[in-house]
């Protein structure tokens, strides 16, 4: 199969051929019809090991947002899933046995592979293998791209749930990336009164009026502690940092009002330096989120299909295979785009992608005995 390869740090994927996958007895084996680029992985694929972040081994298949078409299952699950069901599925594997797995957290599993971080290959190529347990059917409302965004939507969803956001309340969110953008729509939906989100790039303010926030602030140029005050008649009680870089984790906190909440969703993959006493005088309440849970993926794929959210305003465009070094590059630096996805089979769902399977599943690799 056709996969985008992880070279060095600092130098652009390459497109090589690599071996199909096999499901174990557990597994299931989906075509890829699009995965999403994620900037925790922009992140990783510089990551020289100097900075606390340990670089990704030579040859390594990043990609973790993901919706594909089952087209192999192992012995034990075969029956439950049929060639041609549309899914998506949290990246791990785990042992399915524990108590993290039962419960949902198959990522804090001890025996946990996780897709797209070197060791098991992610889905930035034409085939995925993934855990059964872990996956889940897109409906018939929920095209690929969009099956695509369920990861970083359940991110969002699993920080507004640490959040623990009453009815009311005002939220201040920090950078309207994917995950910002998220955040926001989730604060909406769970009905804080002011969602205010900043950054300094306009177009992504736009994207995030979309989204659900209330009101954005150029970060570029204005004073976000004075205009979200001035907003909202008051400090926002919760602050969510979807930033992830040195120095956003103190903003939040020099942001929040005494006994607020902070919750810090950027991943910061650099070492970082805060003052503590800023919290400890406000008595603010520091939670840090990570990922998700099973059931923050169930409820996402519901409120798409019923139409209860959207996440139509992150997604960018997409690129096939040829496009898509390029289109990693640029998003390291580009302020404009935000969800780009790799289409390995050429389209994104519906008849096209049906079509890209019947020539796949013709693999011998992947006839069901």
């Amino acid at each position: 199969m056709k996969a985008a390869l992880f070279d060095a740090p600092g130098r652009p994927l390459t497109i090589e051929t690599i071996p199909d996958p096999a499901p174990g007895p557990e597994d299931l084996i989906l075509q890829v019809n699009a995965c999403g680029i994620c900037g925790s992985d922009l992140h990783l694929a510089d990551a020289d090991g100097s900075r606390g972040m340990p670089p990704l081994p030579h040859g390594a298949v990043m990609g973790h947002e993901f919706a594909g078409t089952v087209v192999a299952a192992g012995a034990a699950v075969r029956d439950a899933w049929p060639d041609g069901t549309r899914v998506t599925a949290l990246p791990a594997i785990g042992c399915g046995r524990c108590l993290q797995c039962l419960s949902g957290a198959s990522g804090r599993c001890a025996a946990a592979q996780l897709l797209g971080l070197g060791v098991h290959p992610g889905a930035y190529a034409q085939f995925v293998r993934v855990a059964a347990l872990e996956t889940m059917r897109l409906p018939e409302e929920v095209d690929d791209r969009t099956g695509a965004t369920v990861e970083p939507l359940a991110v969002g969803l699993h920080a507004v749930h640490v959040a623990r956001i009453a009815r009311g309340e005002d939220v201040l969110v920090l950078g309207a990336g994917p995950i910002g953008l998220a955040v926001a729509a989730w604060s909406a939906f769970f009905g804080a009164r002011h969602v205010i989100v900043s950054d300094p790039v306009a177009s992504r303010l736009e994207r995030a009026s979309r989204m659900g926030a209330t009101a954005t602030i150029d970060a570029g140029s204005e004073d976000v502690a004075q205009r979200s005050r001035a907003i909202a008649g008051g400090a926002p009680r919760i602050v969510v940092d979807c930033v992830g870089l040195p120095g956003t984790q103190q903003l939040a906190m020099n942001y929040a009002p005494v006994e607020g909440r902070v919750i810090v969703a950027g991943v910061c993959m650099e070492y970082d330096r805060v003052l503590p006493v800023r919290a400890i005088v406000k008595e603010l309440q520091v939670n840090y989120v990570f990922a998700y849970r099973r059931p923050d993926f169930a409820f996402t794929i519901d409120m798409l299909a019923a139409g209860r959210i959207s996440s139509a305003p992150m997604q960018s465009g997409s690129v096939g295979f040829e496009d898509f070094p390029p289109a990693f590059e640029a998003l390291k630096t580009s302020k404009s785009e935000c969800k780009v996805f790799l289409e390995p089979q050429g389209s994104a769902g519906g008849a096209a992608a049906k079509s890209s399977f019947g020539l796949w599943s013709g693999n011998p690799r992947f006839q069901r005995p």
